[in-house]
Order: C-alpha cells, then sequence, then structure tokens
C-alpha cells in the first residue's frame, strides 16, 4: 500500500496528525518529557501499525472465544457458588471482596450479563499471541477512535474503519437495552479522571450522530422513583444505560454509586459493565489451566476455542499462601529442575530463572494499567524476594498471580521526532489491544490499538516513549520489519 496520495512525505503526515489532534490526545499523560508542540502524549507514527491476514484473522477469532470464555466463567462461577462446581473456584474469587459487592454479582437480573467491552491485552511474542490479561473495564476506546478517525482521513485503511469504536459501541449499548436511541451516560469517577476527555469525546461524537450519550461526573446525576436521570441543557434526560467507567473496589468513594447499582438491579438502567467483580479478575488465567478444571472448559467451550484459548493464554498460577502437604505440588510449575510444593522457593531463583512475573489478580488500585507488577529477572534478588512475600501475606485481602514471562517480539516502526525535526526508525515491543463489541451474541471487532515501547522496557503500556497507533491489514509491499 502506498502513502495515501494527500499526503506522502511521512514528516507532514505525523505533523497532520498532531495538529489535528488536541492537546493532551485526549488523555491525561505525563507530559513532563514531552516536546512543548507535541499534543499527543506519545510518540506518533507516520502509518499504521501492519498486521498479516493470518495475524488479523487470528484477532477475529479470538473475539468468538472470548465471548465463549466469558461465558463459561461466569457459568463456572455460579455453579460453584451452587455446589455444582468445586467451592474453592468461588472461594477464591470472592477473597478481599465486601459482602456487597459479593451480593451484587449474584443479582437474578444481570445473571447472564457479560462486559459489552472486551478489550484482552495481547503480547505479540515469535511464537505468535500471548494473552496476558483480560480488561471487560477497558480505558483507550475514546483516543483509539479518535487517532483511528484520523488515519483513515489520510487514507489508511484502518482495521474497524473510521467510525468502529464509535458507532459500535452504541450499537453493542442498544442491543442490550432492547431499544433503537437509548439515552446513555457514561459515568467517570475521580479515580478514571485521566480518561475523562476521551469520554466526553466519545459522547460528543454519538450525541452529534443524533444517539444521545453524554459523559458525566456520578455526582451529577439524579434519581426519582422512576430511575436515572441527567440535568441537559435544562431539561431531564432518563438514562436507560449507563456505561460504568469505575472499578468496584473504589465504590465506597463514588457519589451515588448505591443509586446506579439499586436501578440496575431493579431493571430500570443497563449497566455495563455489570457490577460482577469476580469477572474482573486475572486469575481466571489460572484458572483455565487449572487440571480439575479441564472437564469443565472442555465441555463448555467449542473445541476449536480451547484449542485457541489453551494456545494464547500462559501458564499461571494463584499465590496462595497456604501450606501444601507433602505429596502435593504446584501442577505444570518446575523451577530449580523440580516440582513447586513451597512458594518459598522463588526467593531463591537465578536471574534466569527468574523469569516470571507477580502482579495482582484484580479488585485493587494496584491490579489495572500496570501497577504492582513485578518482573523477576528486571529486580535484583533482595527486591524480588520482598516483592514475593508481599503477594504471598497479600492473599487473604488482594490474590496475586505468577505467570511466566514471555519475551515479545521486536518490530521496526516509525516515528516522528519533534526536538530533531525527523522521522526515525524504533525497534520496540509490541502489546496489541483489540477491542471487540458484544452485540446480542455476536462479537465485533472495531479497532485495535498497538502500543510499541522501546526495547528496554519489560512492563508494555502506553507511555511517552512508545509509539501507539490504530491496525490496519498490511501487504507485502509495506511490512517494514526489517531486522
Amino acid at each position: 500500500m502506498s502513502l495515501p496520495s494527500t499526503l506522502s512525505d511521512p514528516r507532514e503526515i505525523c505533523l497532520t496528525l498532531n495538529e489535528r489532534t488536541p492537546v493532551g490526545g485526549l488523555f491525561e499523560g505525563d507530559r513532563d518529557h514531552l516536546h512543548p508542540k507535541s499534543n499527543l502524549p506519545w510518540r506518533i507514527s507516520p502509518e499504521p501499525f501492519w498486521l498479516s491476514a493470518d495475524e488479523l484473522r487470528e484477532l477475529r477469532e479470538l473475539g468468538t472465544a472470548l465471548h465463549q470464555f466469558y461465558r463459561a466463567a461466569n457459568l463456572l462461577y455460579h455453579q460453584s457458588v451452587k455446589g455444582l462446581q468445586p467451592a474453592w473456584v468461588h472461594q477464591y474469587l470472592d477473597r478481599g471482596k465486601p459482602g456487597d459487592v459479593l451480593e451484587m454479582g449474584l443479582w437474578n437480573r444481570i445473571k447472564s450479563h457479560l462486559p459489552l467491552v472486551m478489550r484482552p491485552d495481547l503480547l505479540m511474542t515469535e511464537d505468535g499471541f500471548r494473552i496476558m490479561e483480560m480488561d471487560s473495564v477497558p480505558g483507550g476506546m475514546g483516543f483509539t477512535a479518535q487517532v483511528s478517525s484520523l488515519y483513515a482521513d489520510l487514507g489508511y485503511n484502518i482495521i474497524g474503519g473510521p467510525r468502529g469504536l464509535v458507532d459500535g459501541f452504541y450499537e453493542a449499548i442498544a442491543a442490550a437495552t432492547n431499544s433503537e436511541r437509548p439515552t446513555v451516560g457514561l459515568v467517570v469517577s475521580d479515580e478514571s479522571e485521566a480518561y475523562r476527555d476521551e469520554m466526553q469525546w466519545l459522547a460528543d461524537e454519538l450525541s452529534a450522530q443524533g444517539q444521545p450519550t453524554y459523559c458525566t461526573h456520578p455526582r451529577d446525576l439524579h434519581f426519582d422513583e422512576e430511575g436515572l436521570s441527567l440535568a441537559v441543557n435544562g431539561q431531564r434526560q432518563r438514562l436507560e444505560a449507563v456505561y460504568r467507567f469505575f472499578e468496584l473496589f473504589d465504590l465506597k468513594n463514588i457519589p451515588k454509586a448505591e443509586l446506579i447499582t439499586y436501578f440496575a438491579k431493579k431493571n430500570a438502567v443497563r449497566l455495563t459493565p455489570p457490577p460482577k467483580a469476580y469477572l474482573e479478575e486475572k486469575m481466571w488465567l489460572a484458572l483455565f489451566h487449572h487440571p480439575l478444571l479441564t472437564p469443565f472448559w472442555r465441555r463448555e467451550l467449542a473445541r476449536d476455542v480451547y484449542k485457541l484459548l489453551a494456545r494464547l493464554i500462559p501458564h499461571t498460577w494463584i499465590l496462595d499462601a497456604r501450606p501444601l502437604p507433602p505429596h502435593a505440588v504446584v501442577p505444570d510449575l518446575t523451577l530449580n529442575d523440580g516440582p513447586v510444593n513451597d512458594w518459598q522457593v522463588l526467593k531463591g531463583l537465578s536471574k534466569k530463572q527468574r523469569e516470571l512475573v507477580v502482579k495482582p489478580s484484580g479488585f485493587s488500585e494496584l491490579a489495572y494499567e500496570s501497577k504492582g507488577v513485578s518482573i523477576g529477572h528486571d529486580l535484583p534478588e533482595d527486591t524480588w524476594s520482598t516483592n514475593v512475600q508481599t503477594a504471598l501475606d497479600s492473599f487473604d485481602h488482594t490474590p496475586y498471580i505468577l505467570q511466566r514471562f514471555h519475551k515479545s517480539a521486536r518490530k521496526t516502526v516509525r516515528y516522528y521526532d519533534f526536538f530533531d525535526d525527523a522521522v526515525k526508525p524504533m525497534r520496540g515491543r509490541v502489546l496489541l489491544r483489540p477491542y471487540y463489541y458484544l452485540t446480542g451474541d455476536q462479537p465485533l471487532l472495531s479497532g485495535i490499538q498497538a502500543v510499541v515501547c522501546p526495547p528496554d522496557k519489560k512492563v508494555l503500556h502506553g507511555m511517552i516513549d512508545a509509539v501507539i497507533a490504530p491496525c490496519a491489514l498490511s501487504d507485502d509491499s509495506n511490512a517494514e520489519d526489517t531486522l
């Protein structure tokens, strides 16, 4: 694919993308080390991130797989509570959560509800994708949609199209409310303040198309016996759906949170993601690989879906601090050329043996945006040992998981250097974030965000020295993956 006919100079493309983006790039990133003329809080590429046809096909298949996985996970939890599956499943997932949060997850009214937005974090390795975690309260739809529209305007055929992340979002909510034109509130808490600009942009884009959507702070919600509403231009607008851009662990700090959940329970408003804290745990990756649950997963997932997830989900273990009996070992975990019976063995590993990752499973301010992540071979032995012990000590209130470290493949991308006024190559590690919207029972791949981090970064996430761009399908003439 040649460069767009309207602009052929990569430098001019980057400057055009920058000029057409609001200052801050719809996200409150760290701007301390940015050039003052850079509107985006990351490096700008003159082109999308290119994916092969095989990679795109697998990503489309992953949408169906994730939908089946969430549905099976939801069933497994409820069956565990009822005694139809091992009790330790829900006991793990309930650990550290207050009673009111546990009660919400079991409301009959939302028993079958699943997140309408699914976004896995996919590491691109030499052996294919790996699912590092699955975020069902994701950010980034707004700013990814905004930059996708800019690249599309320049002539690039962006995956999901210029408005896939915008229109698909509303279509999913409309299908869930059984209304052609529901009024939607995007409720953003203080804890999620950094994402408010992008959610406001998303709301404005939808409202401009006659799809009434409003971004609001929870304190600005009104209520009466009929449900929730907002004051818009002096008129009360009844909300039929609320997109929950706040975490359940933060409920005590969210004004009117009890009203939002009350009316969701009464079916007066459709709340998405549903208030099911158990679905937001990273330990599901460990439960997928647990040998005692293999019959369940094989029964509930289609054969091709099970095979795909078994390949993409890395081996993961729950750091259960309770002692094992002498004859028991942790399944499928070998360290120091032998099985593991005691997590304390993690502390004495060499740097090479410490190619492991420890991170909180969920329901904590440390469990998102790469907070609380410890990568063993990137830390001194004493720091790693301390972090392992912290994870074990946190088991009762914030369980942690252990994963094998997978090295990301290195890909070459280009970016504009504002300081040198030049487009430069960067060899970086790649994290992909595909967004799937669930419309009825059909998951739709609506856009993909690529984050390419400098090669010295072990924890991959959005950062000022990363290149962030939407994805497009490559052909033989444009894949610039030179070694």
